[in-house]
Protein backbone atom coordinates (compact mmCIF):
# COMPACT_ATOMS: atom_id res chain seq x y z
CA UNK A 1 0.00 0.00 0.00
CA UNK A 2 1.85 3.28 -0.88
CA UNK A 3 1.23 6.32 0.84
CA UNK A 4 2.32 9.85 0.48
CA UNK A 5 1.08 13.32 0.85
CA UNK A 6 -1.86 12.40 -0.76
CA UNK A 7 -3.33 10.64 2.36
CA UNK A 8 -3.81 14.39 3.76
CA UNK A 9 -4.51 16.11 0.63
CA UNK A 10 -4.11 20.17 0.06
CA UNK A 11 -7.73 21.28 -0.12
CA UNK A 12 -8.20 25.11 -0.82
CA UNK A 13 -11.63 25.55 -0.95
CA UNK A 14 -11.35 28.88 -3.24
CA UNK A 15 -9.09 26.81 -5.60
CA UNK A 16 -12.36 23.88 -6.16
CA UNK A 17 -15.34 26.58 -5.11
CA UNK A 18 -16.84 25.91 -8.29
CA UNK A 19 -16.96 22.02 -7.77
CA UNK A 20 -18.06 21.89 -4.61
CA UNK A 21 -20.60 23.82 -5.48
CA UNK A 22 -21.69 21.33 -8.37
CA UNK A 23 -20.74 18.27 -6.58
CA UNK A 24 -22.63 19.32 -3.58
CA UNK A 25 -25.97 19.43 -6.07
CA UNK A 26 -25.23 16.29 -8.16
CA UNK A 27 -24.93 14.53 -4.33
CA UNK A 28 -28.04 16.04 -3.52
CA UNK A 29 -29.62 14.41 -6.89
CA UNK A 30 -28.75 11.24 -5.48
CA UNK A 31 -29.55 11.67 -2.22
CA UNK A 32 -32.98 12.41 -2.76
CA UNK A 33 -33.54 9.39 -4.61
CA UNK A 34 -32.50 7.21 -1.58
CA UNK A 35 -35.25 9.48 1.01
CA UNK A 36 -37.52 8.87 -2.10
CA UNK A 37 -37.50 5.05 -1.61
CA UNK A 38 -36.00 4.48 2.02
CA UNK A 39 -38.05 4.22 5.22
CA UNK A 40 -37.95 6.95 7.30
CA UNK A 41 -35.16 6.60 10.43
CA UNK A 42 -34.96 8.92 13.20
CA UNK A 43 -32.72 11.77 12.80
CA UNK A 44 -32.92 11.10 8.82
CA UNK A 45 -30.19 8.45 9.10
CA UNK A 46 -32.08 6.79 6.04
CA UNK A 47 -30.88 9.88 3.60
CA UNK A 48 -26.95 10.25 3.99
CA UNK A 49 -24.14 8.96 1.89
CA UNK A 50 -21.09 6.89 3.01
CA UNK A 51 -17.67 6.83 2.10
CA UNK A 52 -16.62 3.95 0.35
CA UNK A 53 -13.05 2.92 -0.64
CA UNK A 54 -13.75 4.51 -4.14
CA UNK A 55 -15.82 7.57 -2.86
CA UNK A 56 -19.31 8.33 -2.28
CA UNK A 57 -22.04 5.91 -2.10
CA UNK A 58 -25.58 5.41 -1.22
CA UNK A 59 -25.79 1.58 0.23
CA UNK A 60 -28.69 -0.80 -1.07
CA UNK A 61 -32.19 1.31 -1.81
CA UNK A 62 -35.70 -0.71 -1.56
CA UNK A 63 -36.92 -0.88 -5.41
CA UNK A 64 -40.28 -3.17 -4.71
CA UNK A 65 -38.58 -6.28 -4.16
CA UNK A 66 -35.30 -5.89 -4.90
CA UNK A 67 -32.17 -3.63 -4.09
CA UNK A 68 -29.94 -0.94 -6.28
CA UNK A 69 -27.15 1.22 -4.79
CA UNK A 70 -26.04 4.39 -6.35
CA UNK A 71 -21.96 5.17 -6.33
CA UNK A 72 -20.21 8.15 -6.69
CA UNK A 73 -16.29 6.65 -8.38
CA UNK A 74 -13.50 9.53 -7.27
CA UNK A 75 -11.00 7.34 -9.01
CA UNK A 76 -12.64 6.30 -12.11
CA UNK A 77 -14.92 9.36 -12.13
CA UNK A 78 -18.05 7.39 -12.87
CA UNK A 79 -21.47 7.34 -10.98
CA UNK A 80 -22.13 3.86 -11.06
CA UNK A 81 -25.71 2.71 -10.33
CA UNK A 82 -26.02 -1.46 -9.72
CA UNK A 83 -28.93 -3.31 -8.82
CA UNK A 84 -29.64 -6.55 -7.60
CA UNK A 85 -31.45 -8.47 -10.72
CA UNK A 86 -28.25 -7.64 -12.59
CA UNK A 87 -28.54 -4.48 -14.91
CA UNK A 88 -26.32 -2.03 -14.16
CA UNK A 89 -25.32 1.86 -15.94
CA UNK A 90 -22.15 4.03 -15.56
CA UNK A 91 -22.59 7.47 -16.10
CA UNK A 92 -19.47 9.52 -16.76
CA UNK A 93 -18.15 12.13 -13.82
CA UNK A 94 -17.18 14.96 -15.68
CA UNK A 95 -17.97 18.86 -16.18
CA UNK A 96 -21.49 18.81 -16.68
CA UNK A 97 -24.36 20.83 -15.67
CA UNK A 98 -26.49 19.91 -12.94
CA UNK A 99 -29.20 19.85 -15.55
CA UNK A 100 -27.97 17.53 -17.33
CA UNK A 101 -26.41 15.14 -14.35
CA UNK A 102 -30.31 15.21 -13.57
CA UNK A 103 -31.03 14.28 -16.83
CA UNK A 104 -28.56 11.13 -17.60
CA UNK A 105 -29.56 9.55 -14.09
CA UNK A 106 -33.11 9.87 -14.79
CA UNK A 107 -33.17 8.20 -17.90
CA UNK A 108 -30.69 5.26 -16.34
CA UNK A 109 -33.05 4.91 -13.60
CA UNK A 110 -36.15 4.71 -15.96
CA UNK A 111 -34.09 2.50 -18.20
CA UNK A 112 -33.63 -0.30 -15.17
CA UNK A 113 -37.26 0.07 -14.08
CA UNK A 114 -36.54 1.73 -10.87
CA UNK A 115 -39.54 4.56 -10.64
CA UNK A 116 -39.07 7.43 -8.04
CA UNK A 117 -40.06 11.27 -7.73
CA UNK A 118 -37.46 13.59 -6.01
CA UNK A 119 -38.33 17.27 -4.97
CA UNK A 120 -36.22 18.96 -7.16
CA UNK A 121 -35.46 22.40 -5.24
CA UNK A 122 -31.67 21.68 -3.76
CA UNK A 123 -31.81 21.65 0.25
CA UNK A 124 -30.19 24.03 2.37
CA UNK A 125 -28.79 26.46 0.14
CA UNK A 126 -29.26 30.31 -0.70
CA UNK A 127 -31.13 31.14 -3.66
CA UNK A 128 -31.56 27.25 -4.82
CA UNK A 129 -32.44 26.64 -9.08
CA UNK A 130 -34.46 23.42 -9.51
CA UNK A 131 -32.00 20.80 -10.66
CA UNK A 132 -33.67 20.71 -14.13
CA UNK A 133 -32.86 24.05 -14.68
CA UNK A 134 -30.11 24.62 -13.37
CA UNK A 135 -27.46 25.66 -16.22
CA UNK A 136 -25.19 27.34 -14.03
CA UNK A 137 -23.29 24.84 -11.56
CA UNK A 138 -21.49 22.93 -14.27
CA UNK A 139 -17.75 22.64 -13.57
CA UNK A 140 -15.69 18.99 -12.76
CA UNK A 141 -11.85 19.38 -11.30
CA UNK A 142 -11.22 15.40 -11.47
CA UNK A 143 -8.26 16.13 -9.15
CA UNK A 144 -10.15 18.33 -6.68
CA UNK A 145 -13.08 15.73 -6.56
CA UNK A 146 -10.45 12.74 -5.78
CA UNK A 147 -8.23 15.02 -3.16
CA UNK A 148 -11.54 15.86 -1.39
CA UNK A 149 -12.49 12.15 -1.01
CA UNK A 150 -9.08 11.42 0.07
CA UNK A 151 -10.09 14.11 3.19
CA UNK A 152 -13.14 12.05 3.49
CA UNK A 153 -11.83 8.85 3.55
CA UNK A 154 -9.19 10.20 7.05
CA UNK A 155 -11.95 11.83 8.18
CA UNK A 156 -14.48 8.86 8.12
CA UNK A 157 -11.36 6.21 9.33
CA UNK A 158 -11.40 8.90 12.35
CA UNK A 159 -14.26 9.21 13.32
CA UNK A 160 -15.21 5.73 13.18
CA UNK A 161 -12.47 4.60 15.67
CA UNK A 162 -14.10 7.75 17.86
CA UNK A 163 -17.35 6.15 17.15
CA UNK A 164 -16.17 3.23 18.81
CA UNK A 165 -15.80 4.45 22.37
CA UNK A 166 -19.22 5.29 23.42
CA UNK A 167 -21.94 2.74 24.80
CA UNK A 168 -24.80 5.25 24.25
CA UNK A 169 -27.21 5.70 21.47
CA UNK A 170 -24.56 6.78 18.21
CA UNK A 171 -25.29 7.45 14.91
CA UNK A 172 -23.70 6.23 11.98
CA UNK A 173 -20.48 8.03 10.33
CA UNK A 174 -22.74 9.59 7.61
CA UNK A 175 -22.01 11.96 4.75
CA UNK A 176 -25.38 14.57 4.49
CA UNK A 177 -25.63 15.53 1.01
CA UNK A 178 -27.90 18.87 2.40
CA UNK A 179 -25.15 20.27 4.35
CA UNK A 180 -22.58 18.64 2.78
CA UNK A 181 -20.92 17.58 5.26
CA UNK A 182 -19.55 14.09 7.41
CA UNK A 183 -21.03 13.95 10.44
CA UNK A 184 -21.27 11.48 13.77
CA UNK A 185 -23.37 12.19 16.62
CA UNK A 186 -23.73 11.28 20.54
CA UNK A 187 -26.92 10.87 22.28
CA UNK A 188 -27.28 11.98 26.48
CA UNK A 189 -30.43 10.05 26.37
CA UNK A 190 -32.38 12.80 26.81
CA UNK A 191 -34.86 14.39 24.84
CA UNK A 192 -34.31 17.85 23.79
CA UNK A 193 -36.50 21.22 23.68
CA UNK A 194 -38.41 21.60 20.20
CA UNK A 195 -35.28 23.11 17.85
CA UNK A 196 -36.33 26.63 16.77
CA UNK A 197 -36.09 25.45 13.28
CA UNK A 198 -35.39 27.97 10.22
CA UNK A 199 -33.22 26.44 8.47
CA UNK A 200 -32.71 27.77 4.68
CA UNK A 201 -34.23 24.50 2.20
CA UNK A 202 -35.24 22.85 5.38
CA UNK A 203 -38.39 21.95 6.60
CA UNK A 204 -39.23 22.75 10.47
CA UNK A 205 -40.26 19.58 10.94
CA UNK A 206 -37.29 17.64 9.41
CA UNK A 207 -35.03 19.98 11.82
CA UNK A 208 -36.68 19.10 15.18
CA UNK A 209 -37.18 15.42 14.52
CA UNK A 210 -33.49 15.70 13.47
CA UNK A 211 -32.72 17.40 17.24
CA UNK A 212 -35.52 15.46 19.33
CA UNK A 213 -32.63 14.55 21.74
CA UNK A 214 -29.85 15.69 23.15
CA UNK A 215 -26.10 15.58 21.17
CA UNK A 216 -22.57 16.18 20.80
CA UNK A 217 -22.32 16.09 17.24
CA UNK A 218 -19.21 16.19 15.22
CA UNK A 219 -17.97 16.65 11.28
CA UNK A 220 -15.93 17.88 9.02
CA UNK A 221 -16.67 19.99 5.82
CA UNK A 222 -15.05 21.62 2.92
CA UNK A 223 -16.14 24.95 3.44
CA UNK A 224 -18.35 27.39 2.02
CA UNK A 225 -18.73 30.98 0.86
CA UNK A 226 -19.19 32.36 4.69
CA UNK A 227 -16.94 29.64 6.18
CA UNK A 228 -14.06 29.52 3.02
CA UNK A 229 -11.96 26.57 4.77
CA UNK A 230 -12.51 22.80 5.13
CA UNK A 231 -12.88 22.44 9.09
CA UNK A 232 -13.67 20.15 11.30
CA UNK A 233 -16.25 21.17 13.94
CA UNK A 234 -17.98 20.13 16.91
CA UNK A 235 -21.23 21.47 18.75
CA UNK A 236 -24.15 20.75 20.93
CA UNK A 237 -27.71 20.73 20.93
CA UNK A 238 -29.06 22.12 23.28
CA UNK A 239 -25.93 24.18 23.90
CA UNK A 240 -25.30 23.53 27.67
CA UNK A 241 -23.95 27.01 30.24
CA UNK A 242 -20.25 26.90 30.35
CA UNK A 243 -19.76 25.06 27.12
CA UNK A 244 -18.54 27.40 24.90
CA UNK A 245 -15.74 28.65 27.43
CA UNK A 246 -14.68 25.35 27.96
CA UNK A 247 -10.71 24.29 27.14
CA UNK A 248 -10.45 22.42 24.42
CA UNK A 249 -7.49 20.93 21.75
CA UNK A 250 -4.88 23.69 20.89
CA UNK A 251 -5.43 25.35 17.91
CA UNK A 252 -8.91 25.01 17.59
CA UNK A 253 -11.28 27.59 19.22
CA UNK A 254 -15.14 28.61 19.12
CA UNK A 255 -16.33 29.87 16.48
CA UNK A 256 -18.97 32.52 17.86
CA UNK A 257 -20.95 32.93 14.62
CA UNK A 258 -21.19 29.68 13.76
CA UNK A 259 -21.84 28.66 17.06
CA UNK A 260 -19.62 25.78 16.65
CA UNK A 261 -15.86 24.15 17.89
CA UNK A 262 -13.88 24.31 15.09
CA UNK A 263 -10.32 23.10 14.12
CA UNK A 264 -9.22 23.40 10.43
CA UNK A 265 -8.38 21.06 8.68
CA UNK A 266 -4.92 22.36 7.28
CA UNK A 267 -3.63 22.30 11.17
CA UNK A 268 -4.23 18.35 10.66
CA UNK A 269 -3.13 18.05 7.64
CA UNK A 270 0.28 19.63 8.62
CA UNK A 271 0.47 18.05 12.26
CA UNK A 272 2.73 15.54 13.17
CA UNK A 273 0.25 13.01 14.04
CA UNK A 274 -2.89 13.87 12.25
CA UNK A 275 -4.82 11.04 13.91
CA UNK A 276 -4.13 12.22 17.29
CA UNK A 277 -4.40 15.44 16.79
CA UNK A 278 -8.12 14.81 15.35
CA UNK A 279 -8.69 12.39 18.18
CA UNK A 280 -8.33 14.90 20.74
CA UNK A 281 -10.52 17.12 19.45
CA UNK A 282 -13.19 14.96 19.44
CA UNK A 283 -13.07 13.79 22.41
CA UNK A 284 -12.57 17.25 24.11
CA UNK A 285 -15.12 18.95 22.42
CA UNK A 286 -17.40 15.92 23.00
CA UNK A 287 -16.33 16.15 26.80
CA UNK A 288 -17.04 19.63 27.24
CA UNK A 289 -20.73 19.05 25.76
CA UNK A 290 -21.07 16.25 28.33
CA UNK A 291 -19.69 17.69 31.28
CA UNK A 292 -21.56 21.15 31.19
CA UNK A 293 -24.52 19.07 30.10
CA UNK A 294 -24.10 16.78 32.77
CA UNK A 295 -24.35 13.53 31.14
CA UNK A 296 -24.05 10.31 32.88
CA UNK A 297 -20.79 10.19 31.41
CA UNK A 298 -19.47 6.45 33.21
CA UNK A 299 -22.98 5.12 31.61
CA UNK A 300 -22.18 5.75 28.27
CA UNK A 301 -18.41 5.74 27.53
CA UNK A 302 -15.99 2.44 27.15
CA UNK A 303 -12.77 2.54 25.60
CA UNK A 304 -11.99 3.13 22.07
CA UNK A 305 -12.39 -0.64 20.13
CA UNK A 306 -9.86 -2.71 18.93
CA UNK A 307 -9.40 -4.75 15.72
CA UNK A 308 -10.29 -8.12 16.55
CA UNK A 309 -10.89 -7.45 20.03
CA UNK A 310 -14.04 -8.70 22.15
CA UNK A 311 -14.97 -5.62 24.43
CA UNK A 312 -14.36 -6.35 27.92
CA UNK A 313 -17.55 -6.19 30.35
CA UNK A 314 -17.65 -5.63 34.17
CA UNK A 315 -19.30 -8.01 36.63
CA UNK A 316 -22.55 -6.86 37.68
Amino acid sequence: MQRSDTVWPELSYPGWRDTAATLQLWTQIVGKVRLGLTPWVNHSWQVPLYVSSRGLGTSPIPAGDQLFEIEFDFIDHRLLVRTSWGPQRSLPLEPQSVAEFYERLSASLRELGIVVQIHQMPNELIDPIAFSKDWTHHSYDFGAAHAFWRALLQADRIFKRFRSGFLGKVSPVHFFWGSFDLAVTRFSGRTAPPHPGSVPGLPDAVVREAYSHEVSSAGFWPGNDAFPQAAFYSYAYPEPQGYRSRSVTAGACFDQALGEFILPYDRVRKAANPEELLLDFLAMTYQAAADAGHWDRAALECPLGIPGRVRPVAAV
